[in-house]
């Protein structure tokens, strides 16, 4: 079955490139859904015809010139209400962050894969079929708060592995907009933007991001106490950093081997970040222990209940939750509530009573 059997209809599309082969393939791949009017970023228009369904940027990312020229057209309303996606190249982190940062709604990997280019654009247009509430203000909040959490996902994990020195403002410089992005729009549309990006672990941080600040929010903690809870679900996973690609993205069950490799990112994160003597003694226990569970069956120190600090409790949670919700881009039948009775059957290895304070950012919209 084709994925353009009506899922999309017949849509008008514009292709902004700068590239010298005018995006030629991506505009093969895109006519295949509709009509594609290929022009150059100095010669977007600035109110886009009301028949446009969507556009697509192909750009140098790391071209100051090119960033500016796309970053005054698209501030326009007109196109702030329909899908922007942007074109990022295979291993370009600092591109991610740019593309986010500008607005983007969904990113096109290179080199290009067609079935998975038209997924991304049937996964847009659904979105954008569903007239979401969020106001275009909260809307751009939302996509400042993503793109800021992922920079600062970028810069933590990129320096780790560099070896370059890191200090916690490189995390919290970003909290502020992470907070207003949860406080202005919706733990949902915190999914549907963050499920978008292709590094697993970079999504899954972001996701327990989210969750983490979205509970705070929801048990009326202070903003303080939110500031805390971005810096954990941000800092959380940054043993992955040493951990080898093909075991942090493969797709199959680890054997049993890469799973002790896999396990061994506590412990190094924890190293790593102590190496530093910048980091306060809560965060380097967030590292170390979110894997530990209520009766002793967790790593790495196999903690018992009131060994297991509160903040580390919420962690644990929502990264178990995170896990279970990503599961649902592979498994549609694995549902947020799903994941939650998951929880709900974990009695004994988390804290049941921030299980059910949970329950409303857990299944709420």
């Amino acid at each position: 079955m084709s994925l353009v059997d009506g899922s999309l209809g017949r849509r008008n599309l514009l292709l902004a490139s700068d590239r010298g082969d005018r995006s030629r393939e991506l505009e093969q791949i895109l006519s295949m859904v509709g009509h594609v009017d290929v022009v150059s970023t100095s010669d977007m228009p600035e109110k886009p015809a009301k028949s446009l369904s969507g556009i697509v940027v192909d750009i140098d990312l790391r071209s100051t010139e090119s960033v500016q020229r796309v970053r005054n057209k698209l501030v326009s309303k007109a196109y702030q209400s329909m899908p922007r996606l942007f074109v990022l190249a295979d291993t370009l982190h600092h591109g991610s962050t740019q593309a986010w940062a500008l607005g983007a709604t969904d990113t096109i990997q290179r080199p290009f894969d067609p079935q998975a280019v038209l997924r991304r654009l049937t996964a847009s247009f659904a979105e954008t079929s569903e007239k979401s509430e969020t106001s275009s203000a909260a809307r751009e909040a939302l996509m400042r708060g993503v793109a800021a959490a992922h920079a600062a996902l970028v810069r933590v994990f990129e320096k780790l592995r560099a070896g370059v020195p890191l200090s916690p403002d490189d995390v919290m410089q970003e909290e502020t907009r992470i907070l207003k992005a949860l406080k202005r729009s919706s733990i949902r549309e915190w999914i549907l933007a963050v499920r978008k990006h292709h590094n697993r672990s970079y999504r899954h941080c972001l996701l327990v991001t989210g969750f983490a600040v979205a509970f705070g929010q929801q048990l009326g903690m202070r903003e303080e106490d939110q500031r805390r809870l971005a810096r954990a679900g941000l800092i959380h996973d940054v043993g992955k950093a040493f951990i080898p690609v093909a075991i942090l993205n493969k797709a199959s069950a680890l054997s049993a081997t890469e799973e002790e490799t896999m396990r061994e990112h506590t412990r190094r994160g924890f190293d790593a970040l102590s190496a530093q003597a910048s980091f306060p003694r809560e965060m380097l226990d967030v590292v170390l222990h979110h894997h530990e569970l209520l009766d002793g069956t967790g790593y790495p120190d196999r903690l018992r209940n009131g060994e297991i600090s509160d903040i580390v409790r919420i962690i644990t949670i929502v990264d178990i939750f995170s896990t279970f919700v990503e599961r649902a881009n592979h498994e549609p039948e694995f549902t947020r509530e799903k994941a939650f009775s998951t929880l709900e059957h974990m009695s004994g290895k988390v804290d049941q009573q921030l299980v059910q304070a949970f329950r409303p950012v857990a299944l709420g919209s």
